[in-house]
């Protein structure tokens, strides 16, 4: 009889988390499991305390405590995080911003390796201004995965993005993930970019997380599947939004 496994540790987990500023709550006793290669969506109305999670997450927030217990927050593993503005470094090349603060014995041919795989590889070399909208977001994913987190946070790294752009980088993002499968949280305020991406929708509502909708529908997805269009109408049903075509 061959002996169970132990059950893999999830590579994040927050225990009934609270933060306030001033008299403001902003989360009130959260509770969130990330499983390991698990894409997480978290949405909410602007204020509801998505991006304050996330900086908990990615360790930005010092009043935090770190380790499993009540309020604290346990990541097993490496961090990266794609912000909403790509913050590449103006002075210097994209492959340097791409290593930035990186320990690697070759750093030329890490930063490489990391922007051939978002297809940048001839963009290396060119100042970040030279970039466009979508290049800055694919070296912001490349200075992110040079690191192979375990976790990568992304906080509405596509928001400033048009809609082709969009769907191009929805489709680097899910390949980039299914190829090295970490564990991603991605903060949205898109309901639908959040259920053609993810495996499990979170709505942050009063502090806490309010709805959880895992999405079965298989990838790729399309925005008319059937059982989308009725996960769309439950989330912005939560979210406090009427859907078309009903009062």
């Amino acid at each position: 009889m061959t002996a169970a496994q132990p059950a893999a540790r999830p590579v994040a987990r927050v225990d009934r988390l609270t933060r306030a500023f001033g008299e403001r709550t902003v989360l009130d006793g959260v509770e969130l499991t990330i499983e390991r290669g698990e894409f997480v969506a978290l949405l909410g109305r602007s204020g509801s305390g998505k991006s304050t999670l996330l900086r908990a997450l990615a360790g930005l927030d010092r009043d935090v405590p770190s380790g499993p217990g009540r309020g604290g927050l346990t990541v097993d593993g490496t961090t990266a995080v794609a912000f909403q503005e790509p913050r590449l470094v103006p002075w210097k090349r994209v492959w340097a911003n791409v290593v930035l603060g990186l320990a690697a014995p070759d750093p030329r041919a890490a930063a490489a390796k990391a922007l051939d795989e978002v297809g940048l590889t001839e963009r290396g070399g060119a100042w970040p201004l030279t970039l466009s909208g979508g290049e800055a977001q694919r070296a912001s994913l490349a200075r992110a995965l040079v690191r192979d987190p375990d976790l990568l946070l992304l906080d509405e790294p596509f928001s400033a993005l048009d809609a082709l752009t969009r769907i191009s980088m929805h489709r680097l993002v899910l390949d980039l993930w299914d190829r090295h499968r970490p564990g991603i949280l991605l903060v949205t305020h898109d309901v639908d970019e959040a259920l053609l991406l993810a495996d499990r929708v979170l709505v942050l509502d009063g502090g806490r997380i309010a709805h959880e909708s895992r999405v079965e529908v298989p990838r790729p997805r399309h925005r008319d599947h059937p059982d989308l269009t009725a996960l769309r109408a439950t989330l912005l049903t939560r979210l406090g939004v009427t859907p078309e075509g009903t009062s």
